[in-house]
């Protein structure tokens, strides 16, 4: 049983070739990646803060030229971040 917080994984595959498609990218989106920082950060620093740094990730990635090391360099560095963030006052 679905529920509106559920994705079935083949819903997940049309739509990222739906956004592969629409967004005009030639390669892969790194899906597991991008779910694992969205994990890191949602748990590490707060749930808000992951679509905005999976958005932060992949514009500093695009940035850096869009590689796959480009991009992994950059998840990278938002999922050491958020293991060791604490909120400073």
């Amino acid at each position: 049983m679905m529920n509106d917080r559920t994705l079935p994984p083949e819903a997940l595959d049309e739509w990222s070739a739906t956004l592969r498609k629409i967004l005009e990218l030639d390669d892969d989106l790194p899906i597991a990646l991008i779910l694992d920082l969205a994990r890191d950060v949602a748990t590490g620093v707060a749930r808000p803060a992951a679509p905005v740094s999976a958005f932060a990730a992949g514009l500093a990635a695009g940035r850096a030229g869009g590689s796959p090391d480009d991009i992994r360099a950059a998840m990278s560095a938002v999922v050491s971040r958020a293991a060791t963030w604490k909120v400073e006052s």
